[in-house]
Parts: structure tokens; sequence; C-alpha cells
């Protein structure tokens, strides 16, 4: 169920140039519009990429359909994409948002942490889930994450008996080049979708330290991706609905080439994984 927008706070950095809006249950949403300077495929691309990592168990934000009414874009015009000189309007109706993990006034969020406080990141290991997931997905871009303290058993596995716990939390984000962006094909490189803090590989000692998510992938059940499909607005595909049935049965049959991906990763021209047996 889609909500509506009820306050724009900022515009955020990046390519398909999101805001920061506030929505009617109350919760921040970074929020792709479906005419984004990048492809309305992004938006397919990140919806798709929300649902299988909630099945594999990757900490990622939740995911929430927004509607943009004529009405709300009257009322602020600042929701708007700049295209060089030019000003475009953004379309009314059904756009991505990817929740905010706090109220924005309160809550800090980092995209850098210093490498002392990385390395105390409570889910480090969700850095070689997502690795799996990004290799498998074709993921054009760089790893991107955010930081934030928390309390650890909203969003990790610790323990709700420690309820006071805190601590730094990592959440994947921004997955709109998986499927190499709007251009839906796979293409495979040794750097393809690492974090560029290599650090957090540090612990990869062979193959099974990418357990329990490659062989989640190697089993990905097709109802997931079906489920997945099915959040789809029709509007965001506009007539690509075999284009994306096409890539999503190749999708499958990649299954079982994510562990020699990630061997590939080692042959790069920089080893991310120094520990590796």
């Amino acid at each position: 169920m889609a909500l509506d927008a009820v306050r724009v706070v900022r515009k955020m950095r990046g390519g398909a140039q999101a805001h920061l809006l506030q929505a009617g249950d109350g919760n921040f949403y970074v929020v792709k519009f479906r005419n984004n300077p990048q492809h309305p495929r992004i938006l397919v691309n990140e919806m798709i990429a929300s649902v299988f990592l909630e099945f594999l168990g990757i900490a990622a934000p939740a995911v929430q359909l927004i509607r943009l009414s004529e009405e709300f874009l009257r009322e602020n015009p600042e929701a708007h994409i700049q295209l060089g000189a030019r000003r475009l309007e953004v379309a009314p109706g059904w756009h991505f948002g990817s929740r905010y993990p706090g109220d924005p006034d309160r809550l800090a969020v980092y995209d850098f942490l210093p490498d002392a406080l990385l390395r105390k990141v409570e889910n480090m290991r969700d850095y070689l889930g997502i690795l799996a997931f990004d290799k498998w997905m074709s993921n054009a871009d760089a790893r991107q994450s955010v930081f934030f303290r928390a309390r650890l058993w909203e969003w990790t596995d610790a323990p709700r008996s420690h309820p006071s716990r805190v601590g730094f939390v990592a959440l994947m984000v921004d997955h709109g080049f998986v499927f190499n962006g709007p251009q839906w094909e796979f293409t495979d490189s040794a750097i393809q979708g690492l974090y560029f803090r290599t650090m957090v590989y540090e612990s990869v000692r062979g193959l099974d330290d990418f357990e329990p998510w490659l062989s989640r992938i190697e089993n990905f059940p097709e109802t997931v991706v079906d489920e997945a499909c099915r959040k789809i607005p029709p509007e965001w595909l506009d007539g690509d609905d075999a284009a994306l049935e096409s890539i999503l049965d190749r999708l499958l049959r990649r299954r079982e080439r994510v562990a020699d991906l990630i061997h590939d990763c080692r042959r790069g021209r920089a080893n991310p994984f120094p520990n590796w047996k």
C-alpha cells in the first residue's frame, strides 16, 4: 500500500537526484522519482533488490511506494529535477521510497566512518553477504552503505535481553545499478560491487565465509522473484515487461556462478581478501 508524501526535507546527493521526504505515516524516505535522470528502470531495480535482500537477510532499508500528488508538487516546488540549466518537474504518481533509519533532525547518519569505528560496526559480516548479492545481480556501481548508532536488537541479531545496548549499524543502500543499471544486462569484472574500504573483507579466509548467503543465492526460490515483480507498479515498466522477464530468467541461471565471481575478485588488480588461505 502506497503512502502520500507530506513534506520535503532536502535534496540528496547522487545522479538519481533523490529527495528526502516525510510520508503520511510519519516516517522519512529517500525517494527516487519515476522520471529521474538515470532511467525509470532504476526504480524497478531498486524494488527487486529490496525484496531479494530481505529474503537473504542482509541489512537494508525497508521500502515503500510513495505517492506524489499534483497538489503536493504544486505546493512544494523545491521537489524537482535539475538537468543543467533546465528544470524538470517531477511526474505525479508512484515513486520509490527507501526508509530513512530515523528522524533526520535527531539521528546522525554517516556515509563514512574512520577506521577505528568501522571495525566496530556490529553487522560487519553483511559486507560479505552483499558482495555475493552484488556479484549475482551484476551491480555496476561500487557498494554503497550508510552508518548510524542504534539499539542493536532492533537492527541486528543481538539478543533482546540487552535492550539498551547500542552500537554502529551498517545499512546497504542504493541498488539502482544492479543489472548494469538501465542497460538490463550482466557485466562482470573483478572490482565490480566491491566496497572501497577493503578492511571489511579482512575476516575472509575462503568461500565458507560467504555463507549462509552463497547457499541462499544458489537455492534462490522463484517465488521470491514473483513476489518482487508483483510489487512493481505497471507505469514503472511502460512496456518493458518482456525485457524484465528475460533479465530475471537469466539471473536465475546465474545462481551457480556466484562462487566463481567471488573467486575472480582475487585476480583483479588489487586482491580485496588479504587473508584468504
